[in-house]
Parts: C-alpha cells; sequence; structure tokens
C-alpha cells in the first residue's frame, strides 16, 4: 500500500502540484473569513459566575462591555455635547454620566457628595460607556475606534475593549513581520546546513502551502484566538521543518543506490512517511495535551496545531517531492557543500567526558528546578502590550485620576429588597479598596427622587429580573488585593442573594488564576503520561520513556528557570504550555539517538561504542532540527511588542538549544549509566532475540 502510495506521488507530480497551488485560492478566502478573538478571559469554563453574568448581562440587558471615558479640562456643556455624539455610535447602547442620575439644569455640585465623587475629580469628569455586545465582538470594537475619533487629547478612553482593540491592531501589523522574520532566519539556518541553495526555498514553499491550508481550515472551527493566530504559523514551521530535511537527505541517499530519480524519490517517501509519522505523533501528543485544559485557548491552540503537524507531513510526503523532481536540473546547478562540518569527533568527546557532563547537569538541575517552581507569573492582560498604547494610557488616566484600578459589575435579583440592596452597598463600600458601588437603588438612597432620574438611567441598572450595581475599586486586575476584594463583595452578595454573580475584567481574571493553577499541574501530566506511553510503545521498553522523559523535563526546569534568574515575569499562557510544547517538539531529539543507541547495541557492539556511534550519527540531524526550530522563533521573540507572543517565542527557542544540549551531551550519559537496566527491560523481535543477549551480555 505505501510502496503503490509513493508510485503514484511520483507518477502523478504535475497533478498533485497542481491541485495544490488550486486549493491556496479557497483556502486563503477561508482564511481572511476566519474570526479571531481577542479576549482571552472569553476562554474560561462557561459554568463560572463570571461567565453566566456576561450571558445574562447580553441578554437581559442588551449590553456586555464598557469602557470609561475620562475628559479633562472640558465645560460641562461641552462633555454633555461629547456625550451626546458617544451615544450616537453604533453599538454604544448607553452613556452615563451626572446628568443620567439629574438634569443637566441641575449645577453639578448639588448632586449628592457620593454620586459626585463616582463622575468627578478637580477638572476632570468621567463617563460610563455601555456597548450592546461583549467586549471582543468587532462591533464593540469597532465602536470603540470610532469614539477614540470623536475625543481629543483631553479625552481617554479606559476599559477591556479599548485593550482588545490595540491587540488586535497591534497584532495584525506585526503578524505578517512574524512570518517574514521566521522564514528569513529559516533561510539563513538551512543555507549553513543544507548542501543546496534552492532546497531551503523548496522547503519553505512546501511548509508554506501546508500553513496555508491550516490556517484556512481553521474557519470551520468558528474562530481562533490571537495568540493562536499570531504563533500557528511560526510553531508551525519550526516543528515541521525537520520532515522537509529527512525527506531530502533520504532522497540524497536513495540517488547514489538507484539510477533513475524516479524510483529515489519512490523510496525516500516509502521511508519518509514511516519516519516521519512516527516522529510527530510524539510532536501531536504534546499539543494533544494542551486539549485537556478547562481554560480552552488550550484546546484552541491544540487543535489548530495539531491539525498543522498532520498537515506538514502530508506536505512533505506529496508537494515536497513533486517539487523537488520538477526542480530537479535547478537543484543540481544550485548545490554547494554544506558550510557546518560534519560531527565526527564529537562522540569520542561526551564519551571520555560522559562523567563530569552527567554531573554538571545534575549540579544545574538543583537551582533549576527551584528556579522553575519560584518564576513569576502575571495575569493582566494589558500588561502584554507596549505602554503608548492609547488604551494602556487611558488606564493609567483612570488610576492617576479617579484612582480606579478597576472596575466590577454585581448583578443581583431584582426582587432584592431595596434596603438590603442599601445595606450590601455600604458593607461593600467599607471594604477596602472599594471606592463606590453604584446602582439604581443607592441612588435613591442618596437623597436623588425616583421621577428625577433619567428613564435610560433606570433601564440600564434594573430591569424585570436583574439590578446591576458599578463598583469602582482603587485595586489593579490580577492583583492579589483586587483578589481578595473580589472574594470578599461575592461572598457578602451571596449572604444576601445567592443568585448574585459578580462580573468584569478583575472577577474574570481571578477566575483565570483558580483555573489555570489547576490546568498547569493537569497539562503537564498528560504531556508527560501521552508521550511516555508513545516512547514506551515506539521501544517496546519500560525503562526508555523514564529517561527520555527526564532528560527533556529537565531541559524544560532549566528553560523555565532562566526568567526566574534574570528577574522576569512571565505571562501565564507561556508558563502554562511552553512545558508542554518543548517536550512534545524536542523529544524527538532524544528517540533518533536511541533509536541508533539500540541499533549498534543489537548489533553487538559495546555500550561505549554504540554510544560514541550514536553520537556521531544523529548530533548534525538535531543540531540541524533544533536550529531549524530556534531560527523560526527566536527572531519574532525579539521583535514582538505583545509580551505574551515574545515571551513564548523566546522560551521556545532557547528551549530547542537547551533540549539540544542535553539530548547530545547527558543523554549518552543516562543511556551508558542505565545500559543493564535498559537492555533488559526492552523487548526485542524475532528469532535474533537470543543471540542479541548473548552478545550485550559479552559486551
Amino acid at each position: 500500500m505505501q510502496d503503490k502510495l509513493s508510485k503514484g506521488i511520483v507518477r502523478h507530480r504535475k497533478l498533485i502540484l497542481l491541485i495544490a497551488l488550486v486549493l491556496l485560492i479557497p483556502m486563503i478566502m477561508l482564511y481572511f473569513k476566519t474570526g479571531v478573538n481577542y479576549d482571552l478571559l472569553s476562554y474560561l469554563p462557561q459554568d463560572i459566575d463570571t461567565m453566566k453574568g456576561q450571558n445574562i448581562l447580553v441578554d437581559e440587558f442588551g449590553t456586555g462591555a464598557f469602557s470609561m471615558v475620562v475628559v479633562e479640562g472640558m465645560e460641562e456643556k461641552d462633555v454633555a455635547a461629547l456625550k451626546d455624539r458617544i451615544a450616537e455610535v453604533d453599538h454604544v447602547k448607553k452613556v452615563l454620566w451626572y446628568d443620567s442620575v439629574m438634569d443637566l439644569s441641575v449645577p453639578m455640585e448639588m448632586l449628592p457628595d457620593e454620586i459626585y465623587k463616582v463622575f468627578n475629580n478637580g477638572d476632570a469628569t468621567m463617563m460610563f460607556v455601555l456597548f450592546d455586545n461583549t467586549s471582543s465582538s468587532d462591533p464593540v470594537i469597532d465602536a470603540v475606534r470610532e469614539i477614540r475619533k470623536i475625543c481629543d487629547r483631553q479625552c481617554f478612553v479606559s476599559g477591556m475593549t479599548g485593550i482588545l482593540a490595540d491587540t488586535e491592531d497591534l497584532t495584525d501589523s506585526e503578524t505578517p513581520v512574524y512570518v517574514g522574520l521566521a522564514v528569513l532566519c529559516s533561510v539563513i539556518v538551512l543555507a549553513l546546513t543544507m548542501d543546496s541553495f534552492l532546497a531551503p526555498f523548496l522547503f519553505l514553499a512546501s511548509i508554506g502551502i501546508a500553513i496555508i491550508y491550516n490556517m484556512g481550515s481553521n474557519f470551520f472551527l468558528g474562530q481562533v484566538s490571537y495568540v493562536t493566530k499570531a504563533l500557528a504559523a511560526v510553531l508551525q514551521l519550526g516543528v515541521t521543518m525537520d520532515y522537509s530535511i529527512f525527506l531530502w537527505h533520504s532522497y540524497e541517499e536513495q540517488k547514489r543506490k538507484y539510477e533513475s530519480r524516479d524510483e529515489a524519490m519512490e523510496h525516500a517517501i516509502s521511508e519518509t512517511f514511516t519516519s516521519v509519522l512516527g516522529s510527530s505523533i510524539t510532536t501531536v501528543a504534546g499539543f494533544i495535551a494542551l486539549c485537556f485544559m478547562s481554560f480552552t485557548l488550550g484546546l484552541d491552540i491544540g487543535i489548530v496545531m495539531s491539525k498543522g503537524v498532520l498537515l506538514g507531513v502530508i506536505s512533505c510526503v506529496t508537494v515536497l517531492p513533486s517539487m523537488i523532481l520538477l526542480a530537479d536540473k535547478a537543484l543540481e546547478k544550485t548545490s554547494h557543500k554544506p558550510l557546518i562540518p560534519e560531527f565526527t569527533k564529537l562522540g569520542g568527546i561526551v564519551m571520555k567526558f560522559h562523567v563530569p557532563l552527567l554531573i554538571i547537569y545534575l549540579i544545574l538541575l538543583v537551582p533549576a528546578i527551584y528556579g522553575n517552581n519560584h518564576v513569576g507569573v502575571y495575569y493582566n492582560l494589558d500588561s502584554t502590550l507596549p505602554e503608548n498604547l492609547p488604551s494602556i494610557v487611558a488606564n493609567k488616566k483612570l488610576s492617576e485620576v479617579f484612582n480606579t484600578g478597576s472596575t466590577h459589575m454585581l448583578m443581583l435579583p431584582a426582587d432584592v429588597e431595596e434596603r438590603d440592596v442599601r445595606t450590601l452597598a455600604k458593607e461593600i463600600e467599607a471594604m477596602d479598596g472599594v471606592k463606590y458601588a453604584l446602582g439604581f437603588n443607592t441612588i435613591k438612597a442618596a437623597g436623588i427622587p425616583e421621577e428625577m432620574i433619567p428613564e435610560k438611567a433606570k433601564e440600564s441598572l434594573i430591569n424585570d429580573d436583574w439590578q446591576i450595581m458599578l463598583i469602582g475599586s482603587e485595586y489593579k486586575v490580577a492583583s492579589d488585593e483586587v483578589g481578595r476584594q473580589c472574594n470578599d463583595i461575592a461572598a457578602a452578595a451571596k449572604k444576601t442573594a445567592p443568585g448574585s454573580m459578580l462580573v468584569g475584567e478583575a472577577p474574570g481574571t481571578a477566575d483565570l488564576i483558580k483555573t489555570t493553577d489547576k490546568d498547569f499541574t493537569t497539562v503537564n501530566t498528560a504531556s508527560i503520561g501521552i508521550v511516555f506511553v508513545i516512547i514506551m510503545l515506539v521501544f517496546r521498553s519500560a525503562s526508555i520513556p523514564v529517561v527520555l522523559v527526564a532528560v527533556i523535563e529537565g531541559g524544560i526546569f532549566m528553560n523555565m528557570s532562566v526568567p526566574f534568574f534574570t528577574g522576569t515575569k512571565l505571562p501565564f499562557v507561556a508558563s502554562i504550555v511552553i512545558g508542554t510544547i518543548q517536550l512534545g517538539a524536542t523529544v524527538d531529539y532524544a528517540i533518533l539517538m536511541t533509536n541508533r543507541y539500540l541499533k549498534e547495541r543489537r548489533s553487538g557492539n559495546s555500550k561505549r561504542k554504540a554510544l560514541k556511534t550514536a553520537v556521531e550519527s544523529s548530533a548534525k540531524s538535531i543540531f540541524t532540527s533544533a536550529m531549524s526550530f530556534f531560527a523560526a522563533t527566536f527572531g519574532v521573540g525579539m521583535y514582538s511588542n505583545i509580551d505574551m507572543i515574545s515571551a513564548l517565542c523566546i522560551l521556545m527557542a532557547r528551549g530547542a538549544l537547551i533540549s539540544m544540549v542535553c539530548v547530545i551531551f547527558v543523554l549518552p550519559s543516562f543511556l551508558m549509566l542505565f545500559d543493564g537496566v535498559i537492555m533488559h527491560t526492552t523487548i526485542r523481535s524475532g528469532e535474533k532475540k537470543k543471540a542479541e543477549h548473548k552478545r550485550i551480555s559479552l559486551a
């Protein structure tokens, strides 16, 4: 079956390439129609209060997002005119200002003090802008952009939606640069390691087709996160480049055996498919582990990247062979000697110093484990963005002028008695860090007659089923203080009304922290377990999976400890997914070397000679693979202005190099140390089992 498939690919290479190119057209169209979600909080489990409350806000009040607009040095009549212009913007449901609770003909100074301070401080005033959809919806993000056009330099539009708008603008402008940098760096690495100037471009063209297929097929998922969109192409390029390199080397080897290039390619495809399929399984396993996260961003990344790896394998054994055969003459003319030398003496060096290398590794492992367990993590989503963006400037202005770090919405059933709502509001206002608790019943309690409160304000704060209380907090989103405050507010509200729900960016982020803390353990356990089982089945060994996973996990600890010792805080996503990605993408290095080591041992060679040969034969492939992964991610990490993207790429780039060093210099020491255990716990096949056992015992 496999031979027939290989012959069919070679025979119909022109048709395959034509179909591949034609399919690009619908896939590109689907790519541009695929939705992108910029709100990471929307990936929280849908059964928690913050998410249920968000949905109720949309269904019951027709609003799901809000922004605070800070206006400085503007007269009241001009602020009122500005408010009216903002209210006319599409998808702005309501704008709450002081004239929402009292007619504009009444001087602002006559407002009750507790309400006056909500809207004013010195020459600055603040408006609450309520939108008719969720923070991450395109209409609301467009509405924020329109409000910014209406406002001048005296106005600052803060809030989660502003952050999402800036994130969208930044990622849309940077993503093409990410791909360009990844391609450029990959070309440089391949030019150094390959024996052809043209081959790297064919590799990139083949992988590029697979990337477009992957990104286009995301349309059927409905939408993907901006993190997935920004990283998918770069990551797919990094983890699937090996497959192209393997096909090329196999083809070059087969050409020395067969006169016909078609026949050589048929055997190369067959050999590559078997090897690459096995290699890709561990990579896919790493991404599949992300799907176990209850924070469904992991599912988003996991599905897209697993799909990308499989498409990369298919492209490698169909599109790339077609390109190589059709460009055969040009490839011959552009061939050259590889600029990277062979690692012929490295095996002897590793064997000579295998004990000191093992000791150094074990010594480094102690601080690495400590650093890994104590690395700082942040959850505040605006901390991933440059400080000069409009949303970040506006949030700082809100904090400086109104001493407001976050705003919550408390949803209470409408049938809660007025006196109970007022008592609850006073209890909340007495809590540390709470500036105000403003709702329909608290406005009435401040001495403003109900008939003087405009109907629009009433509709924004209470309906037949629910009433809303706006709570201003001095504490910044994702801080320990606001986490405790949210817990205290929610607990107090539950006593008054068991069906109450606290929503907003700060409560959502507090839930994010709780959710991802559990996910970290779940994902790491799942990835180690899945990869362990795959290695055990591949080698039919009980001991090899332990050794290989232990070596790569040590490399992960070292990678994750670097931010701790450099005093760098990581975005929470990076700390969760990097271990899984590094394990899935680089355990192949260890599998490659171990496979050769076992082959040599079963041929009757001593463990020292077997490991020397294994290092020398696999070091160049491991080096090329690691450098390709490094090249695809490092440039993006250095360039990106979004810290979440930058941190992930730098961790992946550094992780590839650390895993490479661990496999080449440390794994042989472990295999040497546990050789006896490995050979007695690894099943050998066929009739040679007894003879092999005898030779191994004598060795």
